[in-house]
């Protein structure tokens, strides 16, 4: 098909990038951000214009729309990001809205932690160099009854330093059950290829044996490793050893059990009507040689990868190249100080977001559910539905929750549009769809978001004239 070309003489009516410049509204923008960088804009905006008259034709905009058009390009670009959202799936670890949310505690210390210098590796007793991980060692040996305790980045990079410092060129051995991939194709068998450790399975898919890392253990076998499936879950005619087996393995043959914990609970989930989910507590009394897991799942502090174990292993870990590449940072390592203190003080219920929300009752629920209700009108009403754990954490377990179901009626777009403009709003709130109502999870808004969310929601609501009905 021929493309529909504007004449020449039309595109020489298009703004020069001066007169653009000129308007009150790039003038103001100037004012905020280097002017290289607003005349750059300008221009990749009038060269788009250019190319959309050319192929589609069509009227030639002013030096006004152009200006305003620039404003709202340099509006969507250049703010911080990411930024704030509500969070109001009801999914508790929501691996694209960041995972967990820290404590007021944990944001406090990295405010003032941020606007200045810390003690980060300067022992002040002695006045010499010290060590990052002083800083959490003790607290995570004393919570979960280890010898020592090491921290990185995030949990792939403990895993992928484990292995590279411990079986470097010899083989471990793992359950071809466990053998999965964790989330973002993160999976164990590369991990290990990049380790330059080498993959021997064993087992079936679903059932495998003490016997059968016993039957495989050569002189090149370096390590047992055993991958909690944190986030799927195999039913039915299952087998596969327990930690205590596996150590009991691994000592008769004098080779170390790596164990790969994913979500790092330091809690009985049991207590919250959940799935038992193993701790590294468990891990650490079985013997295993090092246990890995995440700071920003279950643990509910900042993103971080937790290695606990016996000392011997974990200094190998500490002096292995990797680790300076993968070390954690200092606004992560005081937001994880803070988090292990209040387990420390037996206050992680209340003041953890993740345990906060998990412990949230179902009557706490419906209550906030109908307030929210009845302040958004007519449209809103409350319906049972189920939270979930996500961030690949107890799989298939649910809570049941309260919901606030928005009724889209005749709205064009319907449920879709409407939950489009509650992304639209500011803070954004994330919401579900569930039979073309638009779902709140009340369990997964903080506290201090209510009031952005009730506003958000009713100035969504107002876009549209369509009427609703109290369900």
């Amino acid at each position: 098909m021929e493309e529909t070309k504007a004449p020449p003489a039309q595109l020489r009516g298009l703004p020069s990038v001066d007169r653009v410049l000129a308007h009150p509204a790039l003038q103001l923008l100037q004012q905020h951000y280097q002017r290289e960088m607003v005349v750059g804009l300008v221009r990749r905006h009038l060269d788009d214009v250019r190319t959309a008259l050319r192929q589609e034709g069509g009227p030639v905009p002013t030096v006004v729309e152009v200006a305003q058009a620039v404003a709202r390009r340099a509006a969507a670009r250049w703010h911080p990001s990411p930024q704030k959202v509500i969070n109001a799936t009801g999914v508790i670890i929501h691996t694209n809205l960041g995972r967990a949310p820290l404590s007021d505690d944990a944001v406090e210390a990295i405010r003032q932690t941020a606007g200045g210098y810390t003690d980060l590796e300067l022992d002040l007793e002695e006045g010499g160099r010290g060590s990052r991980q002083a800083h959490v060692e003790d607290l995570l040996c004393q919570l979960t009854g280890a010898e020592a305790a090491l921290v990185v980045n995030n949990n792939a990079s403990a895993v992928l330093l484990g292995l590279a410092a411990l079986a470097a060129g010899k083989e471990v051995i793992v359950s071809r059950g466990e053998a999965v991939e964790i989330g973002g194709g993160f999976r164990i068998p590369d991990v290990l290829r990049q380790s330059g450790a080498r993959l021997v399975e064993v087992g079936t898919t679903n059932r495998t044996y003490a016997a059968d890392y016993e039957e495989a253990i050569t002189e090149d076998t370096a390590a047992l490793l055993r991958v909690h499936t944190s986030n799927f879950r195999i039913s039915g005619f299952t087998h596969s050893p327990t930690t205590e087996e596996l150590v009991a393995v691994g000592q008769r043959h004098r080779v170390p059990v790596l164990h790969d914990l994913g979500s790092g609970c330091l809690l009985d989930t049991t207590q919250f009507g959940l799935a038992y989910e193993p701790t590294s507590q468990d891990s650490v009394r079985a013997g295993v040689a090092a246990a890995f897991f995440s700071g920003d799942k279950l643990l509910g502090g900042p993103q971080a990868g937790i290695v606990v174990g016996q000392g011997e292993y974990i200094r190998r870990l500490a002096r292995h190249p990797l680790a300076r590449a993968v070390r954690i940072d200092k606004l992560s390592l005081v937001a994880l100080s803070v988090t292990l203190i209040h387990y420390i003080k037996g206050e992680s219920v209340q003041k953890v977001p993740v345990w906060r929300m998990v412990a949230a009752t179902a009557a706490e629920l419906r209550r906030t559910a109908r307030q929210w209700a009845k302040q958004i009108g007519p449209r809103a009403g409350v319906a049972a539905g189920l939270s979930t754990i996500g961030g690949g954490s107890l799989p298939g377990e649910t809570l049941p929750t309260w919901l606030v179901a928005i009724d889209t009626g005749e709205t064009p777009g319907g449920a879709v549009a409407l939950a489009a403009r509650l992304r639209a709003q500011a803070p954004a709130i994330v919401a579900r769809i569930e039979e073309e109502r638009v779902m709140l999870d009340p369990r997964t808004v903080q506290p201090d978001e209510e009031v952005a969310l009730l506003i958000g929601v009713r100035e969504a609501l107002a876009g549209s004239a369509a009427p609703g009905r109290q369900s």
